[in-house]
């Protein structure tokens, strides 16, 4: 039977060779019409669907209510997750600014310190430069006051 079925499909199906080309082949496939006595196998319309009941209808939508919640509720979950997430970095952050200035301020602090202690040792070693030197001036006065009085007697 399966060879009868094979023999007439082909004998519905002509092929003609169109032409070849440098790129390929051309073929022209022509199909019978369909035969009038042809048993078709596929239905005219679509299955029925069977009537819902008020129950079914009204679980339905009870259960389409908890999805909406529960996609609700995993939304508002990650928006909370995220704005916790952005609350550490911004306190992370804000402590490494404050550690940041603090170090900061006692660098300046040293070195204002430093500065000082610099100002105030080229200072004194100043003021024993002026002694040392006040010191000799005097000296020189009191030998030329000397060589002077020396002199006149």
């Amino acid at each position: 039977m399966a060879a009868s079925g094979d023999s007439k499909l082909a004998s519905d199906i002509q092929i003609k060779e169109l032409d070849k080309r440098a790129s390929g082949q051309a073929f022209e496939v022509i199909l019978a019409p369909p035969a009038p006595d042809a048993r078709i196998e596929f239905p005219l319309s679509p299955p029925k669907k069977k009537d819902l009941s008020l129950e079914e209808i009204q679980r339905k939508l009870e259960a389409a209510e908890e999805r909406r919640k529960s996609h609700e509720a995993e939304v508002l979950k990650h928006l909370a997750e995220k704005r916790e997430h952005e609350r550490v970095v911004q306190q992370k952050a804000l402590e490494e600014n404050n550690n940041f200035s603090k170090l900061a301020e006692e660098k300046l602090n040293q070195k204002m310190e430093a500065n000082k202690e610099n100002r105030t040792a080229l200072k004194a070693a100043m003021e024993e430069k002026f002694k040392e030197k006040d010191k000799k001036l005097e000296e020189v006065r009191k030998n030329k006051e000397t060589k002077e009085g020396a002199s006149e007697d």
